[in-house]
């Protein structure tokens, strides 16, 4: 009870900041996989293409914006969110009547780039980098009230868009998503009138990391927990994109209907809800160092059910366990990387960080498609995933160990 009046007393507290990266979150949806997927047997009727072709024209779009995330995410550094955020916002608003209005296949990757890189990249960044910025004691709470924005888009946007898609044309829906991103903004501005810079803000304001420094990304880039953390990074983004990216083919193969399928989706969003705050309260009292290493596992088991799933309720209750991990995903990794490296470079060291995620997103829908389209099929594939989930657990162990001993020393 005191933990919920706490966070209740904390959001009120802090409102216009909190807000802003809820918002930004949540405005990240036009650009996840879990929300373009929803429009995939439209785009691949529409385009002609197979769900071979249709991944590997994904993978490119999204593997070019994963590229230019490493340059433009170090911005955050130097810009305000209000000026920063906002024009991302206004990309993404672009980027969504670009997916409207394009007729034309040889540009499909274009408009996936566009939208990976404003939505899943930059718009994502910007929001997580201010949280880890503006908070610094509670830098995990924070992370996880931002994350309630994707999680509200993830609960309500594949349900509603697939009851919408019946009654109005997918491409009047995209231009409803620009109009809707271009209102938002004038909120967002209206947030964040008394926002700082970056270059304003008190060195007491930043947090350092190990060993007591302030690492830059050249230096990060050269520690080996950076590497360590890197399939963490890249198998959730990787394969948990496949597999909202092959939803409708998912179902399918599996003999139900689509939207039956996404109507279980909800209950992950539920358990992530939970699983955040758990979370963020668990950064704050314990660090995110001791925690990174278990998160994982409930993926491990998730991509077992679904490769097993004889029923809808099997995959619900993987669905629940992916939550459960998503609630680690949206805060430690975050946290982990302003704890590790401390807060004056975060923009430059999250960009790299946030390159191999959309890297990993890009990965995992191509090589999926390419694989089902050469015969390997799709819930076979769920049992390579848990065991790089498995994998990425366990390289963790040693590197959070030596780095829980530098944060000690420092401290």
């Amino acid at each position: 009870m005191n933990q919920s009046s706490g966070y209740i007393r904390f959001i009120r507290e802090n409102l216009p900041f909190l807000g802003t990266g809820f918002l930004l979150s949540f405005l990240s949806s036009f650009g996840q996989t879990f929300f373009i997927s929803i429009f995939g047997g439209e785009i691949r009727e529409a385009y002609g293409l197979s769900n071979g072709d249709w991944g590997l024209l994904y993978m490119v779009g999204t593997g070019a914006s994963a590229l230019v995330m490493i340059f433009a995410g170090g911005l955050a550094d130097h810009f305000r969110v209000r000026t920063l955020g906002i024009l991302v916002v206004w990309l993404l608003a672009s980027a969504c009547l670009f997916m409207a209005f394009n007729s034309i296949a040889a540009l499909l990757p274009l408009v996936i780039f566009c939208l990976r890189f404003t939505g899943q990249g930059m718009t994502t960044h910007v929001a997580t980098v201010a949280m880890a910025r503006w908070f610094v004691a509670s830098r995990g709470r924070a992370l996880a009230v931002a994350a309630f924005g994707f999680m509200l888009g993830e609960a309500t946007l594949p349900l509603s868009m697939v009851w919408l898609k019946t009654m109005v044309d997918w491409r009047t829906i995209w231009i409803g998503c620009a109009v809707f991103a271009v209102l938002t903004s004038g909120l967002l501005y209206h947030l964040l009138k008394l926002e700082r810079t970056p270059q304003a803000m008190a060195a007491t304001t930043h947090s350092a990391g190990m060993n007591g420094r302030h690492w830059t990304r050249a230096e990060a880039l050269r520690h080996p927990l950076f590497w360590a953390m890197a399939p963490a990074v890249m198998s959730l983004s990787g394969f948990g994109t496949a597999f909202w990216f092959h939803q409708v083919h998912f179902a399918e193969i599996k003999g139900w209907s689509h939207l039956a399928l996404v109507s279980v989706f909800p209950l992950g969003t539920i358990t992530l809800a939970g699983s955040t705050i758990l979370y963020g309260w668990a950064i704050d009292r314990f660090g995110a160092t001791r925690l990174l290493p278990i998160y994982l596992i409930p993926l491990v088991i998730a991509f077992v059910l679904h490769w097993y799933a004889p029923s809808l309720g099997w995959t619900a209750f993987a669905i629940v366990l992916m939550g459960l991990a998503g609630g680690g995903q949206a805060t430690l990794l975050n946290a982990c990387w302003a704890e590790f490296y401390g807060t004056r470079h975060i923009g430059a060291i999250k960009a790299a960080a946030a390159a191999l995620m959309v890297l990993g997103s890009a990965i995992g829908p191509g090589l999926s498609g390419w694989l089902i389209d050469a015969g390997l099929g799709f819930e076979v594939q769920q049992l390579g995933y848990a065991a790089a989930f498995a994998f990425a657990a366990l390289i963790l162990i040693v590197p959070t160990r030596r780095a829980q001993a530098a944060l000690t020393a420092a401290a």
